[in-house]
């Protein structure tokens, strides 16, 4: 197979936020088509019949037939990533040979790891062409954002920290800042956790850049950056770890 082929991905769920993470994470990988998505195992059953899947994202919890139950009814099966927020089916899911398990909340980088598992060996050689390299830190790791009307290259080396404005997120960078539709949350479960930690409901700070901090705050450059209550311990506990 050709490294610029697409593989056409289907995502069965029935929560729309979860779908709305999958959705977003697709638009990310290049290779990677986003034929439709499914609210239950019913319409998942028409869709696969209609399309040639190459790449199902799949929730277990769900009304009428579950995802484990789908995958009993599947002849020939495309390849299956589980999505769910339980993880007492992991012994199950992969007796029936799934290609990986993905606990809710799903980071970026980790489903990405979960797509290169799926995808042809081919597809391992061309890394460089996915949007975020499965490796933390890697400095050659960026994402894609849609701002001023265009596709805006972000390299994760840079971000200083990112804020949250109601339903946009101003990514503040050593090139200067970059404004995208997005919630700060799934933008949250995108970055490695390794790298970039929440800090306040509308802070997310990229543990790296920090100069100083205070109980109360973290200062990155001329920036102040306040930390939220019901992240302090969390956030301190990690400095003091000295991971910033």
């Amino acid at each position: 197979m050709q490294p610029n082929k697409k593989y056409n991905c289907l995502i069965v769920d029935d929560e729309p936020p979860a779908r709305e993470v999958l959705r977003r994470y697709i638009s990310q990988v290049p290779m990677l088509n986003l034929i439709g998505e499914c609210g239950n195992a019913v319409q998942a059953i028409s869709m696969l019949k209609q399309h040639h899947i190459h790449l199902l994202f799949l929730d277990i919890q769900m009304p009428q037939i579950t995802g484990l139950d789908l995958i009993g009814t599947l002849v020939d099966a495309p390849k299956i990533v589980l999505t769910t927020a339980f993880e007492q089916y992991a012994v199950k899911a992969f007796e029936l040979d799934v290609t990986d398990y993905l606990v809710k909340p799903v980071r970026f980088d980790r489903f990405l790891k979960a797509v290169m598992k799926a995808l042809p060996e081919q597809y391992a050689r061309y890394d460089d062409q996915s949007p975020f390299n499965a490796q933390d830190g890697a400095d050659h790791a960026f994402l894609y954002f849609r701002a001023d009307r265009k596709m805006v290259k972000v390299m994760l080396n840079e971000i200083l920290h990112i804020e949250s404005l109601k339903d946009y997120v101003k990514i503040n960078t050593t090139r200067g800042p970059v404004i995208t539709k997005y919630a700060i949350t799934s933008l949250e479960a995108m970055l490695p956790s390794s790298s970039f930690i929440r800090v306040h409901r509308s802070y997310l700070i990229a543990l790296d850049k920090i100069d100083s901090y205070t109980q109360d705050e973290i200062n990155i450059g001329i920036d102040v950056i306040p930390i939220g209550k019901i992240y302090r311990m969390q956030v301190l506990n990690i400095l003091a770890q000295g991971k910033g």
